[in-house]
Parts: C-alpha cells; structure tokens; sequence
C-alpha cells in the first residue's frame, strides 16, 4: 500500500490545504470536492495533535505565550475545512457529506477529547492560571487564560482516569446520535410533502402558489397532483391562506407527526439517548443535570432564573391566546362553520380577525416586500444610516449555489471591513430556518477580517416572478444581519472571542436589536416600495402595521414558552428519570400540562421529534432567545430615548458591544451600553403580557 500523501504532496490537489488565496481568504467554493473533504479532515486532525504535542511537551516553563497563545495558533487547517464542511453541510449538503458526516462525528469529539483531557498539556493551563496575578496580562489575554482554563476544566480535564474514559464514550456517542437526529430531520422534512389530489384542495393559495405546487409533485413523482413541502416549525405557512379544512388539517397532522410516527426518519430513540447521554455527562462533571450544567456557563446563571422566566411569560401568554381564539371563534360560528378552532386553522382565522379589527391582512404587505428592495433598500440601508456602512456587489468570487450572492462591506471611511455572503433561497438540501455564519472570523492575532453569510429559506417562486416577502421573513432578515454585524465588527485580538463568540442566550441580543429597524419609519419607506409600480408603501397601510404589532401575540409567546419547557423538561432530568422511546409524545404532553400550557389550538414551536435547536447546539438553550429579547427590549427603549437611528447611536453600540466579541463579561457590556441592569417590563410592555391576567 503507497504511504498516505503529505500535507505538502496534497496542497497542489487539495484546494482545502492551504488558505485561499481569494480577498479575505474566501473559500475558493468552485475547487472544493466532496472527495478532499476527508483528506483535508485526515490531515488537519493530525498536524493539530502534533501542535498541541509540542505545546504540551515544551520543555521549557509554561509562559502565556508558549502555551496559551500557542493554542490559539494552533489547528489552523483543521478549524479551515471544519468551518467550510460543516457551514456547506447546513447551507448545500449532499448524500456523501452527509455520510463523511456521521462517519467524523465521533472521530472529531475523540479528536476533542485528546487535547482537553491531556494531563500534560492541562497541567501548563493550571500552572498560568494559578500564577495569573503575577503575569502582567492585559485584560483581553487574562480572559483568555481564564477562558481556557474553565474550557478544560468543564470539560472533564480534572476527572480521574477512569471517569474521562467514560466521558470520552458519552462524547463519541453524543456526536453520533446528534448528526443522526440534524440528518433524520432534514431528510424527512425533503421527504415529507403533503399531496393533494386536485387544485380545489388548494383553494386560497395564489395561482403561482399552486403552479409551484404542481411543480413540486411532478418532480416528485405525483404528476397531475399537488405537493405542499414542510418547513421545520410546527407551523406551516400555507395554512395562512388555505380555505378547505380538510388540506389544513392534513397540513397540521402532518406537520406534528414528524420524526414520531414510526419508518426510516423516527427519532424518538435518538431523542431519549440524546437526553440520558447528555444527563450522564452532567451527573459526571459533578451537576445534578444537563440543564445545570449548561446554564452555570450563560449569563442567565441557574436553571432557578430560567424556570422563573418561563412562569413569567407562560400564563399571560395562555390567558392571551385563549382571548384570541376566542375571537376566531366568533368569526367561525359566524360563518356557520359548525367546528371548534384547530391548530390548523389559527393561522387563517388570526388573519380574518386581523382583517375584521383592523381592515388589514399581511398579504397586502407582501408586493411591497420584494426581496432585493428588503436587502439593499433596507437591510442594507438601514446600516448605512446606523453605522456608515456601504455595500458592493461582486460576482468575481466563486459560490456553492447559483443564487447565492456576495458583497463587499466597506466601513464608514471607505476602508473595506468584510464580505458577506447572502443565501436566501429554501433548497431541498438545506437546513430548515435561518442561521449566520463565518467562514473566516476576526483576529488580530491571525490578522485575519471576517468573511460572513446569512442564510434564510424563503421559497423560490416561479422563474421570472419576483421574491415577495412576509413580514416575518422581512423581520428574520434583519434579524440575521444583526448576527452578521457582529461578526464582521468584532475588533479583538484572539479568535476565541470573535465575533459571536458569546454565551448562548447572550447571541441573539444583538440581533433581535436590529430587528427594530425593519419597521422604521425611515428605513421602511426606503425599501417598502410595490414590485410593479415601485410605489412607496402608504402611510394608511404603515399606520396599520403599527397597530397590529401586538396582534397574535398569546400565539407566538405561548408557542415558544411551550418549546421552551419542552428544552427544559427534556434537559433537568437524572439519567434514570429519562422515559423510553415509546414514551416521548407522552413525556411532552405531561411537561406542557404541568406547565399550564397545553393548549391545543396553539402547539409548541417545535416538538421533541423534530426539535433540532434543544437536540442541537441549543440544548437547554432555547429560552435564549426570550432571555435575549429582554435585553433587546431594555435596549431598542434605549435607542428611542436617545434619538434612534442615528450614526451616535450606532457607533456607541458598535463600539461598547458589537466590536468586544466575548472579550469582555456579556453583562457587563449591556450595562456599558444601556447604562442599568435587564429589566422583563419593556418585554412584557412589548408582546402585550404586561395586562393580561
């Protein structure tokens, strides 16, 4: 057998191997191939073990510089065809990376595992923390220290021998079960359309809407029928508009059944193993559960704060959805309907009793909601006003899928601070909702400038129509610009604290804040303007949308506070309290009970079986998203007290927070900027809690 080829023999073929040479070390996505994948992974496992060999067994005493900056240095290649791999696996996947990626999940918590649980290498950590005082470090490398050390610390570096190879076990077979259950849901979600046999089904749907639909079963094999896809929430956005009952409820059932009704895509068995593994982990590192665990890492601090923030926001949540069904109610019996209101049918009803209160549906929004006028009249326009910022379009540099775009970021005085990738399209082969991410971060230390992309998944209308909007797919886009802006503002020196990298339920803050903009009075009239016509949006319709902003609010709290104590029931158990598979349905219906929350006109976000966040990088984190919203609400107070969208404003948010990165205490950087500790009130003022009884 010919010897395995060196990193250098491969660079030449390999285009992973070395950096790109691209502005900003772009990824040169038109060179890379499903086959250097594993290659680059092979190579970059084994030259980061042998950094971190060198740095271990560095026989001279351990200084910040030989052991903690070294280990910043180190593992370059590997954290390269990481990034790429895994951001491609989420935005552009295909069967063989999909299959490299079960096959790396073990092998690369393994690879983990071998640096944090290294005695050696551990013992330098511990020796430069305990002598921290005396090393004359700035305050960015004495956090890095401090990062570090609770990094190997929390990761099992101080557990006897016994007992880190039985954590080495949990964490190879944790990565396994959780790329199986990322897997299991996409695949189904691809898998998962609902078909109807004639167009009357579809009555309410526009008739490119159905022309899509028709499409889309001929593609899948049902030519002469309709296929409605799902996306990942419980929710589904044809039910808006659908007029005939029976496609509603085929819709919904189909929707909540994901993942729990048996075959090839049940995840139910994926679901327990992932909750008891994780449970067994804590119970190893010394906390009573997973949810402890985590928690002790965000600034929220104690499962105790996020059990009492769910009770503050889950019973007005209910009494106010139960006033809005009621409302639905009123208008069913009305219409002689003859039935009692459904999961499936809130969605047309909200907008019925939207139309009926204030003359006024979301579907008159949608022509004015274009999506090139969203993200460059809008998006775009509202961080020019904000912070300076200006934006080029470029189509010089390679992308992994035609509709892909791609834009340089110039900063106020003309300097180029970044490139911003821009994937709005829904694809059979993408994840569902979404997400940011960089494929370069920020680093002094590397001097390295952020690469960075958006991803959403707005449906693809028919060639030669236009991309029209919902405001919520407005919002989602501003919403995840606020993540960019974050990333490609950081300003620190080590790549441990880039960007994002921040306490879980400390990420969405920002960009929940820049959610506010999207109705500005300034900054919609910019980009609200009709597709046709180009006319601006009018002022009545405007006045509108301000006074419906707290309209169907009881819903959309009640159903994440529902997913929320789903994520914290699943995650406060003791390994011999988690139920069997037959049992998850049971388990979650009992978890909503408790809490007062199950009603069945309004299900949770998300299920258990088809839950990727709480089974997913979100563990016990999904309250974050509330949490965040606290801080957001105290903080868009802020702006408007102090004149909002305005260049002062923007600067001192970018300087005192969006430029820090996690080199500074996540609280300690709200209170620079706003000046007070988080208050709920502007939260609850906000989604309408604050009178409901």
């Amino acid at each position: 057998m010919a010897a395995p080829l060196t990193l250098h023999a491969q660079s030449d073929v390999n285009p992973l191997l070395t950096e790109s040479p691209l502005p900003f070390h772009y990824p040169q996505f038109d060179k890379i191939r499903n086959e250097h994948y594993g290659p680059a992974f092979e190579l970059g496992m084994a030259e980061h073990l042998k950094e971190v060999g060198t740095i271990a067994n560095n026989p001279a005493k351990p200084t910040f510089e030989n052991t903690i900056v070294a280990l910043e240095k180190a593992g370059q290649l590997l954290d390269r065809v990481s990034t790429i791999f895994f951001a491609l696996s989420g935005s552009n996947t295909n069967p063989e990376m999909q299959k490299l990626q079960r096959e790396l999940a073990p092998r690369l918590a393994a690879h983990r595992d071998a640096i944090t649980l290294n005695p050696v290498l551990f013992a330098r950590i511990d020796a430069l923390y305990g002598a921290r005082d005396t090393l004359g470090l700035d305050a960015e490398s004495a956090r890095l220290l401090w990062r570090y050390h609770r990094d190997f610390v929390r990761a099992g570096a101080k557990l006897p021998a016994a007992d880190k190879e039985k954590l080495k076990l949990l964490n190879g077979e944790l990565a396994s079960l959780t790329t199986a259950f990322t897997q299991n849901t996409l695949k189904e979600v691809a898998a998962s359309a609902v078909t109807v046999d004639t167009k009357e089904e579809l009555a309410g749907l526009t008739d490119d809407e159905i022309a899509a639909a028709a499409a889309l079963a001929a593609k899948d094999g049902h030519a002469g029928k309709f296929d409605i896809r799902l996306v990942n929430t419980s929710g589904q956005p044809p039910l808006t508009n659908l007029t005939n009952r029976a496609t509603r409820e085929k819709v919904m059932a189909a929707s909540l059944a994901r993942g729990s009704r048996g075959g090839e895509f049940d995840t139910r068995a994926i679901v327990t193993g992932i909750a008891k593994k994780r449970a067994e982990r804590a119970t190893l590192l010394g906390a009573p559960t997973f949810a402890d665990y985590s928690l002790a890492e965000q600034t929220a601090g104690s499962v105790a704060v996020v059990n009492r923030l769910l009770a503050q926001l889950g019973p007005p949540a209910v009494a106010n959805a139960r006033r809005e069904a009621a409302d639905m109610q009123a208008i069913i019996d009305a219409e002689q309907g003859g039935f009692q209101l459904a999961a499936g049918d809130w969605q047309l009803y909200a907008e019925k009793v939207r139309k009926a209160k204030y003359d006024f549906d979301e579907t008159q929004l949608k022509p004015y909601y274009e999506l090139n006028h969203v993200i460059l009249d809008g998006v775009f326009y509202a961080a020019h006003l904000e912070y300076g910022l200006s934006f080029k379009e470029r189509h010089d540099l390679p992308v992994y899928e035609p509709s892909v775009r791609v834009f340089d970021v110039f900063d106020a005085d003309g300097r180029q601070l970044a490139i911003f990738i821009g994937d709005y399209y829904a694809r059979s082969n993408k994840n569902g909702g979404a997400w940011m991410n960089s494929y370069v971060s920020q680093s002094g230390l590397l001097g390295d400038l952020p690469v960075v992309a958006n991803h959403l998944n707005i449906p693809k209308p028919p060639e030669g129509q236009p991309t029209l909007l919902t405001h919520d797919e407005v919002k989602t886009a501003f919403h995840e610009f606020g993540h960019a802006l974050h990333g490609m503002f950081s300003q620190v020196q080590y790549p441990r604290f880039s960007g994002t990298s921040v306490p879980r339920d400390f990420v969405e803050y920002p960009s929940q804040v820049n959610e506010m903009w999207a109705v500005w009075p300034e900054v919609l009239k910019n980009y609200a303007k009709h597709y046709q016509t180009g006319a601006p949006i009018p002022q009545a319709l405007l006045d509108k949308v301000e006074a419906t902003k707290k309209f169907n609010q009881g819903h959309d709290t009640l159903e994440l506070v529902a997913a929320n104590v789903i994520d914290q029931a699943w995650h406060q158990l003791r390994p011999d309290q988690v139920p069997a598979a037959d049992d998850v349905v049971a388990f979650e219906t009992a978890a909503l009970h408790k809490a007062g929350l199950d009603f069945a006109p309004v299900p949770p976000r998300y299920r258990s079986a088809y839950y990727s966040h709480s089974m997913g990088g979100y563990a016990a984190g999904y309250y974050s998203y509330f949490w965040s919203e606290v801080l957001d609400a105290d903080t868009v107070e802020w702006f408007k007290t102090h004149g909002g969208l305005t260049r002062a404003n923007g600067d001192r948010f970018r300087k005192l927070l969006l430029s820090r990165g996690g080199s500074e205490d996540a609280l300690k950087l709200f209170r620079d900027m706003t000046g007070g500790d988080p208050d709920i009130k502007p939260l609850l003022v906000r989604r309408g809690l604050d009178t409901a009884k």
